[in-house]
């Protein structure tokens, strides 16, 4: 299993207690989703736009990657059956805590939402998928999933954490990356932009460096835990083409680069990093010209 940096960012509630407490955590959602959804946006004044949520979508999107043409249930799927509906691809297990937590909600945003959206699993499990499918039947999954694939996992790449949702809009084109939980209310701001409804947030838009597709870190200028500070326009080019070039040896298979943007944490792709741009800065330094010697004029 390749490396994948967990974030756990709530903690678990109620875990392996039962089908109850997934069902009461399922109504709940349903219910705080529903208010979200029905209720009308609020006209806004210039002191309160620094309150209003943001949501962020980036520019010129890319297609979205294909996914595997059935599920784990063995029923046909494809991403172009869904035209016009927005889709969320989320990369989980059923190892993991926070992914776990994530489902009641996802199940009954789907529900909330199901003829304008489109949920679908992609498993990051090592087991098989009848051990998947046997798990989603329990918790009440809704949506289809499909077993993680080498292909699938370099086609999306840039998951650095579990859960990880790519948010895909009614063009089939990957608009925006949420990695470890995100809020509901802000799923429900971003599937009702998307289709065109009103919300009570503000759309901003950002260049692709690598937030979403880290194959997208060489458009970036500047990466996270790297000080670039005090380079030349030569020196930072010659560095950034080395962190696009140069592997990281942590194990990720990514370059530098990437390795910083999907993990801001690894102290091996840090330490290369700052290694690399020490290298440039010491071998860009102005070469003194040697000056032939001489031999002394004879004295007088």
């Amino acid at each position: 299993m390749r490396k994948v940096g967990l974030l756990i960012l709530v903690a678990v509630v109620g875990i392996g207690a039962g089908y109850t407490v997934r069902a009461g955590l399922a109504r709940i959602a349903s219910a705080r989703l529903h208010v979200k959804a029905e209720a009308a946006p609020q006209p806004r004044s210039a002191s309160t736009d620094a309150k209003t949520p943001v949501i962020r979508f980036v520019k010129n999107p890319e297609m979205a990657p294909s996914l595997p043409e059935r599920d784990i249930s063995g029923a046909p799927l494809s991403l172009a059956n869904w035209s016009g509906k927005v889709i969320f691809v989320n990369f989980w297990a059923t190892w993991c805590p926070p992914c776990r937590e994530e489902i009641p909600e996802l199940v009954a945003l789907q529900k909330q939402y199901g003829s304008d959206l489109q949920i679908v699993g992609i498993s990051e499990d090592d087991g098989p998928a009848a051990g998947v499918l046997k798990f989603a039947k329990q918790s009440g999954i809704n949506y289809p999933i499909v077993m993680a694939t080498p292909e699938v996992i370099a086609a999306y790449g840039g998951v650095p954490a579990l859960p990880t949702t790519f948010v895909i809009d009614t063009q089939g084109r990957v608009v925006e990356k949420h990695a470890g939980l995100h809020p509901m209310a802000s799923y429900v701001r971003e599937i009702r932009a998307l289709l065109g409804q009103p919300v009570d947030a503000r759309i901003e838009t950002y260049e692709d460096t690598g937030q979403l597709f880290l194959k997208n870190a060489a458009n970036a200028t500047e990466l996270p835990g790297v000080n670039l500070d005090g380079l030349t326009p030569e020196q930072k080019k010659a560095a950034l083409h080395r962190l696009n070039a140069e592997s990281c040896t942590c194990g990720c298979a990514l370059t530098l680069s990437q390795c910083r943007v999907n993990d801001t944490e690894c102290p091996v792709s840090g330490d290369m990093a700052a290694k690399v741009v020490k290298e440039v800065v010491r071998g860009g330094k102005p070469v003194r010209s040697r000056v032939p010697r001489t031999s002394k004029p004879p004295e007088s």
